[in-house]
């Protein structure tokens, strides 16, 4: 299970984030993962609540949101989804494509506690 090696960095950008903005804790956050890093988002969510606990992220809500895969063609200029095993431009035929793409993993956005907010009901 190579979520777990997503979700300990993670943890560290979003303790980071929270000291940055005074934050007192992490309420929820997104990810934005491409299908070229073949995360499970059930893993990741499991990865990330161990990761997460006893930090300002433990009892985070995490989405994960999926990016498909988009390639461009440097032959013909075409860009188009290719299927995960097969790079092969659909308009020319030719192997020689950029990923442009569904190969990272994102933090898109996080919300926060801030530190006055704690002892407010609400």
């Amino acid at each position: 299970m190579h979520e777990m090696s997503i979700a300990i960095p993670l943890v560290e950008q979003l303790q980071a984030l929270a000291a940055e903005h005074n934050a007192a804790r992490v309420e929820a956050l997104t990810v934005a993962a491409g299908v070229m890093r073949q995360v499970v988002p059930e893993a990741l969510v499991v990865a990330f609540e161990v990761a997460a606990a006893e930090t300002c992220a433990a009892g985070a809500s995490l989405t994960v949101e999926s990016v498909p895969l988009a390639a461009r063609c440097r032959q013909c200029g075409r860009q188009f989804e290719p299927s995960i095993d097969s790079f092969v431009c659909d308009r020319c035929n030719q192997a020689d494509v950029e990923i442009i793409d569904g190969n990272d993993i994102v933090l898109t956005s996080v919300t926060f506690q801030q530190a006055d907010d704690e002892d407010q009901p609400g």
